[in-house]
């Protein structure tokens, strides 16, 4: 065993004198040094182009780089001269070599913010520590620069505003109710607000304040996002009408600075039709945010606020000339809204279309092209248990919460503001409706589905002949789960 081991993997001699004695022609270095018989250490590697060169071979150095042009365009460099006066040479790689690796190698530790180490202090040299805030250029989170336009400025603010609004209003009713010199001022409030107020479901409008809903700060509202109101066909003013809303969305921004606000010029493309946008009636037992809501227009979504809105007032005081307008989808298709997706709870919502019936109101359908990209959410159908949840919150408290984010004041990633993007709110034809019911309120079954129906293909249609040009980033068509 020990024979074999010490025996030479190279009977050929390698040095040149060797060779000459043995009238064996010259052997080039790299050769020898390849074959191991020398005892030199070192050896070829290929490099990712192909060509190969020489790493740590003894006596090599390193010499200026004539280059010359080969064939194919690529250049030739001479890069080292071993001791016998060989040269090496190799094919420059081309300017995406090392690119990979970019992003493959780990970050030195000059890279993370350190100057120095302990051996540079062992040799006397200053050692420094990690650079504070070195972590926050890598950031993942995108900061909103400092110079930014006024103009946009308050545009997050208002939007910040309405988005905040109700704890904002209630933090300030609790705050009061803190301090005894308030107390008589608060005391009669609420007794008025929970026991003699009525103002949002008697149809009267008797708050609704039109210099606050024209405002210049709702204005700011709308061009946050943007949002935009387009109408198809006219509509006529001696008549009544409900319109849907849809899709629900999050929070139903583009509804409120349509319907709730004259920033998008309602009152310009319906003259004569004055509309109020419709909400929970718990909202207006929130103090001060009732009245923040009655100054703008808006009433309760129940049946008696709106057959109370559209039999009262108007051209001739029964009704012609008004309109609401309802969120048709509710909480439950709101915890669906995907962005670039349109999901809708329809077929099982008829409320709206008998009301429809039984006071004599056109049903006038309405699509808003980019609500849902303006939040994203927890997907329901990837986390079943926390959509589950969320319905049973629905069941018992009459409203769900979905679990949502967007971008911040400061950042463009994390926080509960909107996204800015644009929404196009398309109102489409009005479907004529032939009022039913009387005093018993029956209506036709049979009836009532024809109106449904004629409803559903208008909306379609309005998907149909606009998703090219308002929906082109869509990742499906219109569906209706239920």
């Amino acid at each position: 065993m020990s024979a074999a081991v010490g025996a030479p993997l190279n009977a050929e001699p390698s040095p040149p004198q060797e060779r000459a004695d043995h009238n064996l022609p010259p052997k080039s270095y790299a050769e020898a040094t390849a074959n191991g018989s020398d005892g030199t250490t070192g050896g070829m590697v290929f490099q990712a182009n192909g060509a190969a060169s020489l790493n740590n071979v003894n006596g090599s150095t390193k010499v200026n780089e004539p280059k010359q042009n080969i064939d194919d365009g690529r250049v030739l460099y001479d890069k080292h001269i071993s001791h016998n006066g060989e040269k090496l040479t190799s094919i420059k790689p081309d300017e995406t070599y090392g690119d990979g690796r970019k992003h493959d190698t780990k970050p030195t530790t000059k890279a993370k913010g350190r100057t120095g180490n302990k051996e540079d202090a062992d040799n006397g040299k200053l050692a420094s520590g990690r650079r504070a805030g070195a972590g926050w250029e890598r950031s993942a989170i995108r900061w909103a620069p400092l110079n930014v336009p006024l103009q946009r400025r308050l545009q997050t603010l208002v939007v910040l505003w309405h988005t905040m609004s109700i704890p904002v209003l209630t933090t300030i009713f609790l705050a009061l109710c803190a301090i005894p010199i308030a107390w008589p001022l608060v005391i009669p409030y609420l007794v008025y607000m929970l026991i003699y107020s009525d103002e949002a479901t008697s149809g009267t409008l008797s708050r609704r304040s039109s210099r606050f809903r024209r405002s210049k700060i709702w204005s700011l509202f709308a061009s946050y996002f943007p949002a935009r109101l387009h109408r198809t066909v006219k509509l006529e003013p001696t008549r009544k009408y409900i319109f849907g809303y849809h899709p629900h969305g999050i929070i139903s921004h583009g509804a409120f600075a349509a319907f709730g606000t004259e920033a998008l010029g309602f009152s310009e493309l319906y003259p004569g039709i004055t509309n109020s946008l419709l909400t929970l009636d718990s909202n207006f037992r929130l103090p001060f945010y009732r009245d923040y809501a009655l100054a703008l227009g808006l009433a309760s979504v129940s049946r008696e606020s709106i057959e109370n809105l559209l039999s009262k007032g108007g051209a001739d005081g029964s009704g012609m000339g008004r309109a609401v307008t309802i969120v048709v989808g509710g909480a439950k298709e709101s915890l669906d809204a995907q962005p670039y997706t349109l999901r809708l709870v329809l077929n099982s919502r008829k409320g709206f279309v008998k009301l429809a019936i039984r006071v004599g109101a056109d049903l006038v359908p309405i699509l808003a092209f980019g609500e849902n990209e303006l939040y994203d959410q927890v997907d329901s159908e990837e986390h079943a248990w926390i959509h589950k949840f969320q319905m049973l919150v629905k069941k018992v408290m009459g409203f769900t919460v979905p679990l949502f984010h967007a971008r911040g004041v400061f950042n463009y990633d994390v926080g509960l503001m909107p996204y800015r993007r644009p929404v196009n709110i398309v109102v489409g034809r009005p479907v004529k409706v032939v009022q039913q019911g009387g005093k018993d309120g029956k209506v036709d079954e049979a009836y009532l589905d024809e109106v449904h129906r004629l409803y559903v293909d208008e909306l379609k249609r309005l998907w149909e002949s606009y998703k090219d040009t308002f929906a082109q980033e869509r990742q499906g068509e219109l569906e209706i789960i239920e």
